[in-house]
């Protein structure tokens, strides 16, 4: 699993563009830059949607203030539902980016892939928000339980930075 200190692999991702699906590189978004990455085990589902996702739209303006340049939210979902969610979330409209990870290459990658069968999902991404520097982990916050919302929230990474 990743860990603070290490650089993260790179890794393709999608986004919904005015024409269609758009790969993203995960190195073209962290390079040079200071991100924020969140993910999250399911579009729409309930923690998911009414706990960390608003985190995140709750605090965007005191990332900005940090010299954070983006917060992306990635799911193991297609671009399609990523697009949709971040409409009905209001993520978009906050100006989060909604990456899909429909395959998990990026997930696997960075070794927070999970199942949870009693839930229907399988090969999904554990709860986790991190700061990532120049494609660095400099800040790293997992949440023990997927149903859980607390220290991945917006707000705590926010204390941990």
């Amino acid at each position: 699993m990743i860990s603070t200190g290490e650089t993260l692999p790179d890794a393709t991702l999608t986004q919904l563009g005015a024409d269609g699906p758009e790969e993203v590189r995960i190195s073209d978004k962290t390079k040079g830059r200071k991100v924020v990455i969140f993910a999250v085990p399911g579009a729409y589902t309930p923690t998911c949607s009414s706990a960390h996702v608003p985190s995140f739209i709750r605090t965007k303006d005191q990332f900005t203030a940090n010299g954070v340049d983006e917060i992306i939210c990635v799911s193991v979902n297609d671009p399609f539902v990523m697009k949709a969610w971040g409409e009905a979330t209001g993520a978009a409209d906050a100006g989060l980016t909604m990456l899909g990870d429909a395959s998990a290459e990026f997930t696997k990658a960075i070794g927070m892939e999970f199942d949870a069968p009693p839930a229907g999902l399988y090969a999904r991404s554990k709860r986790y928000a991190m700061l990532v520097e120049d494609g660095k982990v400099t800040a790293l916050n997992l949440e023990e339980s997927p149903g859980t919302c607390e220290i991945s929230a917006g707000e705590s990474l926010l204390d941990a930075i």
